[in-house]
């Protein structure tokens, strides 16, 4: 069955830009199930041999992860058939890519393995989630072992990392649709959650500089819309600035995402889908969209 009709695709793949969009923009009605053959990576942690360069932590959810949907399940068991922009972004650096990602994952599950997540590590009705039943680039050190433990622990192993980017944010808008009677439409409902990214970001932040010791360069990347001219547009912007404000405060790069595909589906209308930069019927960029992720990000990187 393809991933994307299963319960653990339907959960897993979901960005959640839509929460301001119309109510009639449902979450899916199953979540994630573990499937009988549990994978793990094959990949360590930390590449046993670093390049000239150095290495590349990358943190956050399906996008950096280079998730596609639409597979045959069996795709979905080798992580290194998913290239996001970290890869293209390792590449062309000459950076050893240490891709930490999971599909699904909120800014408190991140955190703390336990809290709700969006498909990572739990869903709306189920404790399993994608890092349950497939693989992700990395293997974590422990199956409770939080996103942000294992950012740290690499941070500490690893004296050689150069450059750290983080895409967070959006499966807590998804969340917060999918747990509402009115799908976070309400005033009270959105700027709590607003408030709950800001917080859980900004200690994400701040622990990757303090237990991590990290003092190089983070950059943090936003939130794309799919269609500039309607409320998408509103709903990433929405998104998008508490992301960069926290971003600012802790010292970290943001990398406008948001910009680069208003002004590449420009020609198309604003369509993001039309510009070829993301597949009909998915959220998640096309190899064309991850491009333009990793130029984005390339743009603001320090020498």
């Amino acid at each position: 069955m393809p991933l994307l009709t299963s319960p653990v695709g339907r959960a897993a793949v979901a960005l959640a830009a839509t929460v301001f969009t119309t109510a009639s923009c449902s979450a899916p009605s199953d979540s994630p199930s573990a499937s009988s053959s549990t994978s793990t990576s094959t990949e360590s942690a930390v590449p046993p041999s670093a390049g000239a360069g150095g290495s590349y932590l990358a943190l956050g959810d399906s996008v950096p992860f280079g998730l596609r949907t639409r597979l045959p399940d069996d795709e979905y068991r080798d992580a290194k058939n998913f290239q996001g922009y970290p890869e293209l972004v390792g590449k062309d650096l000459g950076l050893d890519v240490i891709n930490a990602t999971c599909p699904g994952e909120t800014t408190a599950s991140f955190v703390d393995v336990t809290a709700k997540s969006n498909g990572c590590e739990n869903g709306a009705n189920t404790t399993d989630g994608y890092r349950d039943t497939f693989p992700l680039h990395v293997a974590y050190d422990t199956a409770d072992q939080s996103q942000l433990a294992f950012a740290v622990e690499t941070l500490k192993r690893a004296d050689d990392v150069r450059l750290v980017t983080l895409q967070i944010g959006a499966n807590d808008a998804f969340v917060c649709q999918s747990s509402t009677a009115d799908h976070c439409q309400a005033p009270a409902e959105y700027q709590a959650m607003g408030q709950t990214i800001q917080a859980n970001l900004g200690k994400i932040l701040s622990t990757l500089r303090g237990e991590g010791q990290y003092d190089g360069q983070i950059v943090v990347v936003d939130y794309y819309a799919f269609d500039y001219t309607s409320s998408w547009a509103n709903a990433s912007s929405l998104l998008n600035s508490v992301i960069s404000g926290v971003a600012s405060a802790n010292g970290a790069t943001v990398a406008d995402a948001f910009a680069a595909f208003q002004k590449a589906a420009a020609p198309s209308g604003g369509n993001s889908v039309k510009a070829g930069l993301l597949p009909p019927n998915d959220v998640h960029p096309t190899e064309k969209g991850q491009r333009l992720l990793a130029d984005t990000v390339e743009s603001v990187v320090a020498d």
